[in-house]
């Protein structure tokens, strides 16, 4: 069997997805993540060696254009609907601070 999230892993795997959650969220979302592990450890139990792996669920073939060259997007173009350039640039908002050791 599966052995259950202690909250300090629900933590950890917080802190990677950069989520701030108090104590009740932690202790929710611990019992939340054990019983998905537990079904994926259920589904684990399936015999599969017969079963040819799919990219697709439904069966459809190479549905994408021709790759073919074309025109680009002049700057003006491709900025004329941004909400805040510097006239070269986008602008975007910073969402990482000098401590977040990315």
């Amino acid at each position: 069997m599966t052995k259950k999230l202690d909250y300090d892993e629900v933590r950890e795997v917080a802190l990677l997805a950069r989520l701030e959650l108090c104590d009740n969220e932690v202790e929710e979302f611990a019992t939340q993540l054990s019983s998905i592990l537990e079904y994926i450890e259920k589904l684990d139990e399936l015999d599969t060696d017969d079963v040819e792996p799919l990219a697709h669920s439904l069966p459809i073939k190479n549905v994408f254009r021709e790759d073919i060259p074309r025109e680009c997007l002049s700057r003006d173009e491709a900025l004329s609907n941004a909400p805040d350039t510097d006239g070269e640039f986008f602008i975007v908002p910073k969402i990482l601070d000098d401590n977040s050791n990315a």
